[in-house]
Formats: C-alpha cells, structure tokens, sequence
C-alpha cells in the first residue's frame, strides 16, 4: 500500500519544466540593411556581432531577426538582432520573450544613447525610454518597463534639428578604434548580470570610459 500511495504521488506532480531561469535574451538594437551597418544607431548590433564572433558562433535568420546562441557558465543567451526596424522593436523582442518563456528579469536590450557622452555605458534594471524610439515600442510591446536596459553613449554634437542625421551617421575615426573595447566590455557586463546579479554588474559597467 505505501508503494502503490508513493507511485500515486509521484505520478500526481507535474513534470517539471526546462529551466528558463538559466536563458536570456539579449536584444540589440539598430536598423537592419548594409547601409546602416556601421551607423550610431546600430551599437546594439555591434555589440551582438562581437559576441556572436568572439563565440566562433553565427546568426540565423528567424522569425522577426536574426539569432544567435552563446553559452557561458550553464547561461544560454539567445542573441537577438531585430529585423523590425529600430522602431517596431518591440514586436520582435515580444515574440522572443514568449517562445522562450522567459521572465522580465531574463531580457537585457543594448541601444544606443545621445544623452550619454561616448564610450559611457549604463544599465539599469527597469526605468523611462529616455526618448529613445526603440525603447518605447519595447515597453508598449511589453506593457512594463521592468526589464534591463543597457544604453551607450554616442554623445551629441549634433546641430538642432539634426538628430536623425547624427545617429544614422558613423561614428569617426578615433571613435571605430574604441568599439571593439566598448563591445567587449558591454559583453561582460551582461555576463556578470547572469552570474552575479544586476546591481554588482551595474556596479561594473556604470563608469566612464
């Protein structure tokens, strides 16, 4: 009889799910086509493509972008290069989330920032979109704004009414030589984020350059 109550009770629990504690889904932001590439506008996808490179790892086109995984210390994260167009990101970000399961707390979304001077960097858990188009969708997509977000600085030495100009621009010269550094130190962050939370990992990259 207890063998036969056991075997009911076992058979009465769920069976538990696939961990999505241990995955994350890192969108970067930026405009898809050849002529954006290397615009301000796109540091979130340079960022991915650092990590997806330094990875020996490549992209695939899915539904609504690219994607990419890379695996550190029992973390999965799913690298996700929106093909919305930086304004509609939130479509893209929405579908990832819910066919991945993930909780809030699992999204980090890397964007560019002309508020912040270049090579700034600075995540926060939840907060405004801080005028960013990208970040407004995603959080009108996503119906809160608590969910991580990493913004680079790409400064703002623009004349008034030239802002669209100045973000779809390239960076200058002395500017492409620091990226990869900025790239790779953005990757850690979010790394750090997985193992040893958010406020240790803001402690890390929240700094100058």
């Amino acid at each position: 009889m207890k063998v036969l109550r056991a075997l009911r009770e076992l058979l009465s629990k769920k069976r538990p799910e696939a961990d999505s504690g241990m995955n994350y889904l890192v969108a970067g932001l930026g405009n898809i086509g050849a002529e954006y590439a290397s615009t301000r506008h796109n540091i979130g996808f340079m960022v991915l493509d650092a990590w997806s490179e330094a990875s020996n790892t490549t992209f695939n086109t899915q539904r609504y972008g690219d994607v990419a995984e890379v695996s550190f210390k029992g973390r999965k994260f799913y690298l996700l290069k929106p093909s919305t167009y930086m304004n509609l990101s939130g479509n893209a970000v929405r579908y990832w989330m819910d066919k991945l399961k993930l909780p809030m707390e699992n999204l980090v979304v890397v964007c560019d920032d002309i508020n912040l001077p270049f090579g700034t960097v600075r995540m926060r858990k939840n907060g405004s979109d801080g005028g960013h188009n990208g970040l407004r969708d995603i959080e009108y997509r996503l119906g809160t704004t608590a969910w991580t977000r990493i913004r680079i600085g790409v400064g703002n030495d623009f004349a008034p009414g030239r802002q669209v100009d100045y973000v779809l621009g390239s960076f200058t010269d002395e500017q492409k030589d620091m990226i990869p550094a900025l790239c790779e130190k953005v990757i850690e962050g979010i790394k750090s984020y997985s193992t040893i939370g958010p406020d240790r990992a803001m402690n890390f990259l929240n700094t100058k350059r």
